[in-house]
């Protein structure tokens, strides 16, 4: 799942997206309201966590202009602002939480997690399915023919990645951006020692093996009769 981040302090911005992704979510980040309209405009999201007060443009106009765009990702604000009046204006811009500094990340992780199962309008699938295997996006139970797999978060990530791809060969580059969503040399073992540890969870006592090394060109899930074209 993917998260942006519109918080122009970078401690907090900082703190915000370790945890973030210590939880399994992939993080965008935006030290403006400029950019992150325009990632918000432009990318697909779970979920943001956006700050009131913005350089080049406020929060609560940030989202005003998404929901003029029909835009409906679910909205936390992050805010110094404590009054019961900046509240209820931060929620009648559109927001859908609002959550004050300073803050603990708990909190802020239930409140994001909470607002995923509720969901935009409409309402996005929690569950993805290929073959026998099934992954539940609320509860983060994997399962393949009924035996429950545990996976840490950054592999329960790419898995969630390559479901949604089923049948794609998706390259390192691709899994190093959507997986980790900072850029490392293309040319690391990372992807390789993941996509492996990940192969021997899911494939492991199974005759019929899912994860495939394309060689030369990345990785792909896929049932044994699907073809790659």
């Amino acid at each position: 799942m993917r998260i942006l981040v519109v918080e122009d302090d970078l401690k907090i911005a900082q703190f915000v997206t370790d945890g973030l992704q210590q939880a399994g979510f992939v993080v965008d980040r935006a030290a403006d309201g400029e950019i992150g309209l325009d990632l918000a405009s432009t990318e697909s999201y779970d979920a943001a966590v956006i700050d009131i007060m913005l350089p080049k443009l406020d929060g609560l106009t940030l989202i005003e202009k998404l929901r003029h765009q029909n835009i409906y990702t679910p909205v936390i604000i992050l805010s110094a602002k404590q009054s019961v009046a900046d509240r209820v204006r931060g929620l009648q811009t559109g927001s859908d939480d609002y959550l004050t500094k300073p803050f603990a990340f708990a909190e802020l992780l239930a409140r994001v997690q909470a607002l995923i199962r509720r969901g935009p309008a409409p309402v996005q699938a929690s569950r993805l399915t290929v073959g026998d295997l099934t992954m539940d996006l609320l509860s983060r139970e994997v399962t393949r023919n009924g035996r429950k797999i545990d996976l840490n978060p950054r592999e329960f990530t790419l898995l969630e990645y390559l479901m949604r791809n089923a049948g794609r060969v998706i390259s390192k580059t691709m899994i190093l951006d959507q997986v980790w969503g900072y850029h490392f040399d293309p040319q690391t073992n990372v992807v390789d020692v993941l996509v492996c540890r990940l192969r021997n969870k899911i494939d492991k006592g199974f005759s019929d093996k899912m994860t495939h090394t394309i060689r030369g060109v990345g990785y792909v899930l896929r049932l044994p009769e699907q073809s790659l074209s």
